[in-house]
């Protein structure tokens, strides 16, 4: 998924404020995930996936340094043999979100976990796109998706959220020094308005619950008891 705009951004102030929160906030949620394969879709710039254990980590896109090279609507691996999933900001950059959701859910194990990153509308990094002046480039070029319908989204798929976290609630500035006066919005933001970070993590579990066969309710005839019958002693002669 070659985005235009994407290395030059994350090589920029902004571009790397985004990427710090992000990168430490998988970091913290995948250190403690099991299991045996595990694959980051898109963003092949940056490991995400350097703190899991999982044996068998690997990166997939349809370009950049990949180890699976694929169109991420048809992923090729096989359905229930993926344990954890990451996808930075793929969603929103991406014409058809819906079949890669639905890929997703056809590899991941039952109880398998997925990762997504978003830019969040409703913050001051969503207000940003509506402005005149907005560039039309990465990252405002996208189609922004809340977390709301988000949830709406894996949840029809059968997913369960484990829970939602909020960060980068400075402006985006685009020179570092301004970043950094802002940095006292991140305090104040987590406390009083939370659900208006610039991006979001989204954390949601592959649930599938069990079948249980339910059978007619047929009667059992019994068959009825013999009675005993008193048999008679035989005389010895």
């Amino acid at each position: 998924m070659s985005i235009p705009g994407l290395d030059t951004w994350l090589e920029s102030p902004q571009g790397r404020y985004v990427m710090a929160w992000e990168q430490a906030t998988i970091d913290a949620v995948v250190a403690d995930l099991f299991g045996y394969n595990a694959i980051q879709l898109g963003l092949p710039q940056r490991d995400l996936l350097a703190e899991n254990r999982i044996p068998l980590r690997q990166v997939a896109d349809d370009s950049g340094q990949v180890d699976v090279f694929c169109d991420l609507r048809q992923l090729p691996f096989a359905a229930h043999s993926i344990d954890l999933v990451v996808m930075p900001h793929v969603l929103e950059f991406h014409a058809d979100p819906h079949q890669i959701l639905r890929e997703v859910e056809r590899v991941l194990i039952p109880e398998g976990e997925v990762l997504i990153t978003g830019f969040n509308p409703i913050s001051i990094w969503g207000l940003r796109r509506s402005l005149p002046n907005c560039p039309g480039h990465f990252p405002w070029n996208g189609h922004y998706l809340s977390v709301r319908r988000l949830k709406d989204w894996l949840q029809l798929l059968g997913f369960e959220i484990e829970r939602g976290t909020f960060g980068c609630y400075s402006p985006p500035c685009t020179h570092e020094r301004w970043l950094k006066r802002w940095h006292f919005m991140e305090t104040a933001g987590a406390r009083w308005w939370a659900f208006a970070g610039g991006v979001y993590l989204l954390r949601a579990i592959k649930r599938v619950h069990g079948m249980r066969l339910i059978l007619p309710s047929w009667k059992q005839q019994r068959s009825p008891r013999k009675a005993l019958s008193v048999v008679s002693k035989k005389e010895i002669s």
